[in-house]
């Protein structure tokens, strides 16, 4: 149940925390648009 608990409004914000989190978004992000682009390159392009 660790990933479906409600957010506890006494524990701090941290900074670094949100920043890991923005890179690791982007992080995800991209590494699906590369499969995308990959599959798109075998399947639609043929190259």
């Amino acid at each position: 149940m660790y990933f479906f608990r409600k957010k506890d409004p006494t524990r701090p914000t941290s900074f670094n925390l949100k920043v890991m989190h923005t890179i690791n978004a982007i992080a995800i992000i991209m590494f699906l648009l590369g499969i995308i682009w990959t599959l798109i390159k075998i399947f639609i392009l043929k190259k």
